[in-house]
């Protein structure tokens, strides 16, 4: 609340208090020369004003003198704007609560979620992509609209919005930011991009990043700002429309297994951590390739290899490899596959 409206407040009330006081004066010393008089003294005086301001009214104690009859009538004036202001207060307390929930800024507590920092067509895209890999995601944006766009489209289960002007980390934190899995960086300039990081990788420096670029020359800056992963979007546009030209088979195959699979029929590459109840662990990476293709139909193409916060990808490795805890398996695998890698893993896709 701001300093000038509490004040304005405390003045009100205190006001009202000595107001209160004032005729409440007032009228025992009115009542107080009337023989058959009952408001003669500061406690049935206070009694007499609770039950009219209150509107019980019990009638026990009713003042008797002109005087005493007018302050009468301006308490029960004041008992109906009491109640009117009572209720607008009310009122304007649960729209406000309503409004705030709205907008997300009572945050929430969801882990190994994806958090889109900044709205755009672009953002709706991922998030499509992203609830089709069964992913829970958060965006922050300071665009009411693309609040209701969201609250109105995508269920609160699976996205949640959150309205705000600034990305500082204490409103990062009410997202629960310290537990995601990626965080998007998707701000309308490269330079808000730039700023973002700088100041967001001081708190949070073990997140993984994501920024895309419209100046691929930045990419150098941005990974040495902190990001994990910086794209360019004409870049990779430019990649895939050229392989287009020339291998347009492959360029379709390529656009498949980038997306979410729709379907039982297309591909998708996806990543598997390798916990403790993988039956996986502790054998050849060869032996493994051999029995998920016998058993799920699943194409192992490469495996990452975790030491702390290093991580080695190794692409279809030429020399032997054992799978062990913690690493994850990269495979292109279609949706009936994903079902039996599911069920065989006791673990979902994507970095845990």
């Amino acid at each position: 609340m701001k300093k000038s409206k509490l004040t304005r407040l405390l003045l009100i009330f205190f006001g009202s208090i000595i107001i209160y006081f004032l005729l409440l004066h007032v009228l025992i010393q009115s009542e107080a020369g009337h023989p058959n008089a009952g408001i003669n003294n500061w406690h049935n005086a206070l009694w007499w004003s609770i039950t009219t301001l209150s509107t019980v009214g019990y009638g026990d104690l009713v003042p008797i003198t002109t005087t005493g009859r007018i302050i009468g009538f301006i308490f029960l004036i004041a008992s109906f704007s009491i109640y009117a202001i009572l209720i607008g207060l009310i009122s304007s307390i649960m729209n406000k609560l309503r409004e705030e929930k709205k907008l997300g800024l009572n945050g929430i507590k969801w882990e190994n979620h994806a958090i889109i920092v900044g709205w755009s067509k672009f953002a709706k895209a991922v998030i499509q992509q992203l609830l089709g890999a069964n992913k829970k995601v958060v965006v922050v944006t300071n665009q009411k609209d693309a609040i209701d766009f969201m609250y109105e489209n995508y269920a609160n289960t699976q996205v949640f919005a959150m309205y705000s002007e600034t990305k500082s980390a204490e409103v990062l934190e009410k997202v629960n930011i310290g537990k995601s899995s990626a965080v998007f960086v998707n701000l309308e300039s490269d330079t808000e991009k730039l700023v973002f990081m700088l100041n967001t990788k001081k708190v949070y420096s073990n997140l993984n990043y994501i920024v895309t670029l419209d100046n691929a020359d930045l990419k150098p800056t941005l990974l040495e700002a902190g990001a994990t992963y910086v794209l360019s979007k004409t870049e990779i546009a430019a990649k895939l429309l050229a392989s287009y030209i020339f291998e347009p088979d492959v360029a379709s195959y390529n656009e498949e297994i980038i997306a979410v699979a729709e379907n039982d029929s297309m591909y998708d590459m996806k990543q598997y951590k390798v916990t403790e109840a993988n039956p996986y662990k502790g054998l050849a990476y060869d032996k493994v390739f051999y029995e998920l293709k016998e058993k799920c139909n699943a194409i192992l193409v490469g495996i990452v290899k975790c030491q702390g916060n290093k991580k080695e990808v190794i692409k279809n490795p030429e020399r032997p490899v054992t799978v062990a805890q913690e690493d994850y398996l990269l495979m292109l695998i279609n949706g009936k596959a994903e079902r039996l890698v599911d069920e065989l893993f006791q673990i979902k896709e994507g970095v845990h």
